[in-house]
């Protein structure tokens, strides 16, 4: 589930240019599925506070049997089972503890048909259990039931409730929460409208560690979008989000090496970043490093492989007449190599050319990116 409202569409009509590549979703993502940058937020820890003595007073029913014979007595049993996979032991671990009032338990439900682990995908039970939970105080449950009133998942779509349900959770310290709720700032329409609170929740969120919260935040710095300008700070921040995985942070950090905008020229990591994203399928990338391969700037010259990024560029629609007029002097056999293992990438191509075809420098080169 998307823990973001897409910072670009709620800046849309404002001057911050760096933030407008936000929410890009105009080209395909090509990389193969496992390959593919995950929303680290889905990955957020789901506590699961101690068992009630009541219950552990109680007969020990089959799942906790089950649960204490594979995981032991000291761990947690509902939340062991839930990280190790045994959703539904999980679920029958969570339950008593749930209808005797456990937030954390009822979390834990929310979380499971939410996200139909074990049991079909249920939305509408998912919202019940998270309002129960976030009604005895559960930040997580709050913020979760605004995702999806914010959605229109399971209950009708309410943005203005999402609002104050983002604003409860971010006041108990919900960093995703504050996250949002930073983005509601901007937009303006279900929040006040104010790029200072904005900024100043976002930058709190990018400092916990939430990837695209670090970008945003960065474009802000580096924007001075309700926040002093400080590009030192803003190429900080898109190199902590491109150490994530996150593509258009990796474009932003190579685009700021290249120019020295806050840190000093470094046009070889400037190199190593775009051949990064590039080689993660990002077309802006993959125009950008064909450029350098074709000039041979902070990277090897090399006219075969800037052709075949070029043609990956082309195939999402990115076409730079710039570019092409680099490429002119290519040769039509190395040309016809390039576009050959273009079509077949990221795997060699399966026919004779892939025996002509030279190891990359973009393989070494976006092995291990500099700082």
């Amino acid at each position: 589930m998307m823990r973001r409202l897409g910072l670009a569409l709620l800046l849309a009509g404002l001057a911050l240019p760096a933030l407008a590549q936000a929410g890009r979703t105009d080209f395909e993502d090509l990389r193969p599925k496992d390959m593919q940058f995950p929303d680290n937020l889905g990955m957020e820890d789901l506590p699961i506070g101690p068992v009630p003595e009541e219950f552990l007073n109680q007969p020990a029913p089959d799942a906790l049997t089950i649960s204490d014979s594979i995981f032991g007595e000291r761990v947690d049993p509902a939340y062991g089972a839930y990280q190790r996979g045994f959703f539904l032991t999980a679920l029958d671990l969570a339950l008593p503890r749930a209808e005797k009032g456990d937030a954390h338990a009822q979390t834990l439900i929310a979380e499971i048909y939410a996200k139909g682990l074990g049991v079909p995908e249920d939305f509408a039970a998912a919202a019940s259990w998270y309002g129960m939970a976030s009604a005895h105080g559960d930040a997580l449950a709050t913020f979760e039931l605004g995702m999806l009133c914010q959605e229109g998942r399971g209950v009708p779509k309410d943005r203005k409730r999402a609002s104050e349900l983002f604003k409860t959770a971010a006041d108990a310290g919900n960093m995703a929460a504050k996250y949002n709720l930073g983005l509601l700032h901007v937009e303006g329409v279900y929040a006040e409208p104010s790029l200072t609170k904005a900024a100043a929740l976002i930058g709190e969120a990018a400092n916990s560690g939430i990837t695209e919260a670090r970008y945003d935040y960065a474009g802000m710095l580096a924007e001075g979008a309700g926040i002093a300008p400080d590009a030192k700070a803003a190429a900080e921040q898109f190199r902590l989000a491109a150490e994530d995985g996150l593509a258009a942070a990796q474009v932003e950090y190579a685009t700021i090496l290249y120019l020295g905008k806050g840190v000093p020229v470094d046009r070889a990591a400037a190199a190593s970043w775009y051949a990064r994203a590039a080689d993660g399928g990002n077309p802006v990338a993959q125009n950008r490093y064909a450029k350098l391969l074709a000039a041979g700037a902070g990277v090897t010259a090399n006219l075969e492989d800037a052709a075949m990024y070029r043609a990956l560029a082309r195939r999402q629609g990115l076409k730079d007449p710039q570019l092409d007029k680099m490429l002119a002097a290519i040769k039509p056999e190395q040309l016809t190599r390039a576009e050959e293992r273009a079509r077949f990438w990221p795997s060699p191509p399966p026919t004779k050319v892939a025996a002509n075809t030279a190891p990359t420098p973009a393989t070494e080169s976006s092995a291990q990116p500099a700082n």
